[in-house]
């Protein structure tokens, strides 16, 4: 009996070492979204960082972290979590809409580079979901080209080989772009080269020293991309092609 009650002691002890840290995260969130309720956005932030920042990343933190940033005024620090959100979940589109809508607030009007169309094409289809939903797929896809092949392989009807085989090559190119389009949401998360300028005004220089031709001008908010990285100074690329370089304190990475 004693036996007993201590194994269903230590079961308990387990189980709220497992779940006291998720009922922690549920509480802590629950307290953000109710300063955000409340109109109290600085406190709101306040939690949803200490949130991130104890329990890591969530696409769900990020967004909720840069509409309670939008309500401060501090648009760079919105724009700059939207586009974290972004990174893990790339077809949400309020989270789109929101991050046009600080865009909006800043200065520099950016107009992008018009690529190749099958370019924008393939990476509009490849940000309609995210990492974790292409390699499902792709895991899905893969089981099932198996299965045509046993069809093609080892079936006496005609009709069927016919199926397995039609279906299967389907499934073999399914198969290659979810592996593809995984595989680079994942590089994006792994190696993000994209920031925002977090400098009221910031000048662009033609080389990485203070001395270099002033180029042009960014303000706050602005998104750059990183190419290359010399001492304290990164190159980077716009989204109209302009490059040059920029002080690594006047941007964050995204």
């Amino acid at each position: 009996m004693i036996r007993n009650i201590g194994r269903k002691i230590i079961g308990i002890c387990i189980l709220c070492g497992i779940y006291a840290p998720v009922f922690a995260q549920e509480a802590d969130v629950k307290a953000a979204e109710t300063a955000y309720a409340s109109e109290q956005y600085d406190r709101a932030v306040e939690l949803y960082e200490s949130v991130l920042k104890t329990y890591g990343d969530s696409y769900e933190l990020y967004y909720n972290l840069g509409n309670s940033y939008y309500k401060t005024g501090k648009i760079a620090h919105a724009i700059l979590n939207y586009e974290r959100a972004l990174l893990i979940k790339p077809g949400d589109n309020d989270i789109r809409f929101n991050l046009e809508m600080a865009r909006q607030q800043t200065v520099d009007k950016i107009e992008p580079l018009q690529g190749f169309f099958l370019k924008v094409w393939f990476r509009s289809v490849q940000n309609l979901i995210g990492v974790d939903s292409w390699a499902a797929i792709g895991i899905f896809c893969f089981v099932m080209l198996i299965c045509c092949l046993v069809l093609f392989f080892f079936s006496k009807w005609m009709r069927l080989k016919k199926i397995g085989f039609y279906l299967g090559i389907v499934l073999f190119i399914a198969v290659i772009f979810a592996n593809v389009f995984a595989y680079n949401q994942k590089e994006e998360l792994i190696n993000r080269n994209g920031a925002i300028v977090f400098t009221p005004t910031v000048t662009v220089k033609s080389s990485p020293d203070n001395s270099g031709t002033d180029l042009f001008v960014l303000h706050e908010g602005t998104k750059v991309f990183i190419e290359s990285s010399v001492g304290d100074w990164n190159e980077i690329v716009l989204e109209d092609g302009n490059v040059g370089w920029i002080n690594k304190k006047d941007i964050t990475v995204i």
